[in-house]
């Protein structure tokens, strides 16, 4: 049972599905965690949806991505890193249907929630020009990769700038939800929510690390792409504590860390790629993504884009008391699913 290369495609099926319903438990505990640890130390919200949510509930991808890179199978780890980033952003509009009083993107609208998804816009389009750079390697890295890792930081250090010293701010309304620290007396003690942190992070990557050879193995024996096992099922399930996370955050009112959350975790899930490259030891990895990668990677752009214009517009109220932009998105994804099904 525990010799992967031996394991049956039901074996790989459970061995799946127990990883994923520890991911989705520990990532929805996690949450509560970020959530006081943003109000103990002061950072708030959005950056803590940044660094902290959008870190942790991404281990078990990021595992999986280099694990899988690791193996030489490119294909998934660069299809599961890009693919949650769609996922992800599609569970903003599920975030925005749950929350009822007004649009998401209205309610949840910040100077540091703008500032990480033009990070994250940066972060992909850097990924997408790099397949038709010069394929060039140094010990065996792309230039992109730590290029990758300097505009992240870079840009985390924008976002916090942005909070404490806001050149801008957008219009309040009474449907406006601001980042207010809860009474940090009535909380568990520091030491007690970093213990839960730390430990909570190890458990999420260790259900990562044990998910890539269960995904190969569903590939190997449905005959199905490592693009559609990535984008689909390791995608999909590494991403369910965003989907349980942002709603939750969403019932309790932190409305900046639900988008802050996602968008956070987006942009560090472009970090999966450069990690990739370097656990990857046959040349550069971005060299190796499919026609699908790439579609995927720009359709994610466009969904990011939309994200963006409607946290600057912020509408009130759309169709079906959605706002148009998570309309919009829903069908960018649906649609590009269904393409990927269909061998695009």
């Amino acid at each position: 049972m525990f010799d992967p290369e031996s394991w049956t495609l039901f074996q790989g099926l459970v061995a799946f599905g127990l990883c994923a319903l520890v991911i989705a438990i520990a990532g929805t505990r996690i949450t509560r965690i970020v959530d006081q640890l943003a109000d103990r130390t002061g950072i708030g919200e959005a950056a803590a949806g940044a660094v902290l949510l959008g870190a942790t509930t991404s281990i078990g991808g990021s595992v999986l991505s280099v694990t899988a890179a690791w193996n030489g199978n490119a294909e998934l780890a660069i299809s599961n890193a890009l693919g949650g980033i769609a996922v992800q952003t599609f569970f903003l509009a599920v975030a925005d249907m749950v929350y009822r009083r007004a649009n998401l993107e209205h309610a949840a609208a910040s100077v540091p929630n703008l500032m990480q998804n033009a990070l994250l816009i940066t972060l992909l389009a850097l990924i997408l020009i790099t397949p038709l750079l010069p394929n060039i390697t140094i010990w065996g890295l792309h230039p992109s990769t730590p290029l990758l890792f300097i505009v992240y930081v870079y840009g985390i250090r924008l976002v916090h700038g942005a909070r404490n010293t806001p050149m801008w701010a957008p219009t309040k309304t009474r449907e406006t939800r601001e980042d207010k620290p809860d009474d940090i007396h009535l909380m568990p003690s520091m030491a007690r929510l970093t213990t839960e942190f730390f430990v909570l992070f190890a458990v999420l990557g260790f259900a990562g690390y044990m998910l890539e050879p269960s995904a190969t193995v569903i590939a190997a024996e449905t005959g199905l792409t490592q693009t559609i096992v990535g984008v689909m099922l390791t995608a999909i399930s590494t991403s369910i504590p965003e989907l349980v996370t942002s709603v939750a955050a969403v019932r309790r009112g932190a409305l900046t860390l639900a988008v802050g959350g996602i968008i956070g975790g987006n942009a560090f899930d472009t970090l999966f790629t450069a990690a990739s490259d370097i656990a990857y030891r046959k040349g550069s990895i971005y060299h190796t993504m499919t026609d699908g990668t790439l579609f995927w990677v720009c359709l994610t752009l466009l969904m990011s884009a939309i994200l963006m214009m409607g946290l600057i517009r912020r509408e009130r109220e759309g169709p079906a008391r959605i706002g148009l932009e998570s309309v919009l998105i829903t069908v960018l994804y649906v649609g590009g699913v269904w393409l990927l099904l269909n061998q695009i």
